[in-house]
């Protein structure tokens, strides 16, 4: 038997498993996703004030949405600038 045929492939689960790596949130269990929380909001923004993606913050989804929520509440009221004008 050849070490890579298609019943090789189909039957050894060992090849397939992907690795498990804990996934754990930055943001802590009691901190708020708030729009007055700036210091928190920074962490999930680039330099040129884009929103992080989920995959890069290792958020859930209900975390990034009320990121994102925040984020452009934080925005609107001037606490969070749209664009970061330096350099």
């Amino acid at each position: 038997m050849e070490l890579y045929t298609p019943y090789f492939w189909k039957f050894n689960p060992t090849l397939f498993m992907t690795s498990s790596r804990n996934r754990f949130s930055p943001i802590k269990q009691g901190e708020i996703i708030d729009y007055k929380n700036i210091d928190l909001l920074r962490k999930f923004i680039t330099e040129q004030g884009k929103i992080l993606p989920r995959r890069v913050t290792r958020l859930t989804a209900k975390q990034q949405r009320a990121v994102t929520r925040s984020i452009k509440q934080a925005r609107v009221l001037g606490s969070l600038p749209f664009v970061n004008k330096e350099g």
